[in-house]
């Protein structure tokens, strides 16, 4: 037990500790001038490949593929540990210094979306694609999208951090968000045992949503031991589900870009065209 007596009012006078200590801080805003870089096409993405990020880039590559080529976009790295989040430029982009941010300039005037659901809806809206027009159809993919959106931040900044990144193992806190994690698997387990996709039959802005963070979880690939110990082999039709999203060539070049950590080989700083998964020629490392 943590003899640990909250104070009456809470004062941020020292670093929490951990990977992120050096940019957590309780106030928004800049810390420096610095403009965006601005690319060749009308879609200019500011991002990191984290699971949130992921999102944006296989919409946007799923979007190439089925042959919107007005989605061709620049996306450029966002280096969060850098600290590049709180740039004037990117706070101009997100008020709230988070990747991923979008800035469509397809229009007379640019448009800044912030908030990976939001432009999840944009580009989805924008090209009639991944997203039912209208209907029961729309509500339900609509509704598997807002529950990511408010159940990855426990299995990130609750399970994540505790389990993986945070400097000292808490019991209490790892066994809390480990439980709720297991309840999110289950609840998409049961939802796959009757459903192709998680909206239905069809393949949507839901999956592209969900499959960065459960998808990855149950193949294995987020947050080291992490599978083993949440017992995601358990999840049969959550597995299934996972492997068939992460066959897709789309998912594939997505997943990578604005990538810079794990195997050199599945990392695309940035993304200009789509010869660059070809070459990808790592220029700028964090």
């Amino acid at each position: 037990m943590s003899d640990y007596t909250p104070p009456k009012v809470w004062t941020w006078d020292a670093e929490s500790g951990g990977q992120f200590a050096s940019i957590n801080r309780p106030i928004a805003g800049p810390t420096h001038d610095r403009e965006l870089p601005v690319g060749k096409h009308p879609l200019q993405l500011y991002s990191l490949g984290t699971p949130n990020g992921q999102k944006v880039t296989i919409l946007l590559e799923e979007l190439l593929a089925a042959g919107h080529t007005g989605a061709e976009y620049d996306a450029w790295l966002i280096r969060i540990l850098k600290g590049d989040q709180f740039g004037s430029g990117f706070v101009a982009a997100n008020p709230n210094s988070k990747i991923p941010a979008l800035v469509d300039r397809s229009g007379p005037e640019p448009v800044r979306v912030f908030e990976s659901g939001a432009i999840l809806i944009h580009l989805a809206e924008k090209f009639g694609a991944f997203l039912p027009a209208s209907g029961p159809a729309r509500t339900e993919c609509l509704s598997w999208l807002m529950w990511q959106m408010g159940s990855a931040p426990f299995l990130g900044g609750g399970f994540g951090h505790f389990f993986a990144y945070a400097p000292v193992k808490i019991e209490y806190a790892i066994n809390r968000y480990a439980m709720e994690a297991k309840r999110q698997l289950d609840v998409l387990d049961r939802r796959l045992a009757e459903s192709a996709y998680i909206a239905g039959p069809d393949y949507s802005i839901a999956d592209i949503a969900i499959w960065p963070w459960y998808g990855q979880l149950a193949l294995g690939a987020l947050y080291e031991g992490s599978a083993e110990f949440l017992d995601v082999a358990g999840y049969a039709h959550l597995q299934r589900w996972a492997q068939a999203v992460a066959a897709r060539p789309a998912v594939q070049r997505g997943r990578i870009v604005n990538k810079v950590t794990g195997d050199p080989s599945e990392q695309l700083h940035e993304r200009h065209e789509a010869a660059d998964f070809e070459t990808k020629t790592q220029d700028k490392l964090i």
